[in-house]
């Protein structure tokens, strides 16, 4: 898997970012997005499972919803 994927499952210009962890043998994922003015951070966690976990892409999914009002240049 890439380091960084596309996450259309919660919107447009949203990646999942995964980072290897060593230290704690975690693998923890950054979900962001790539707004017009900024990139917002909508969720890390670490992940335990191949899927995503349903509660993060709905949190993920109202995060973007509340930051896409403010992303307007």
């Amino acid at each position: 898997m890439p380091e960084s994927r596309p996450m259309p499952s919660i919107g447009a210009r949203c990646h999942e970012l995964r980072i290897d962890d060593v230290a704690q043998k975690r693998e923890w994922h950054v979900i962001y997005y790539v707004g017009t003015l900024a990139i917002a951070v909508l969720d890390v966690f670490a992940k335990t499972t191949r899927a995503t976990p349903d509660d993060a892409i709905r949190n993920c999914m109202r995060w973007l919803a509340d930051f896409k009002t403010k992303d307007k240049p």
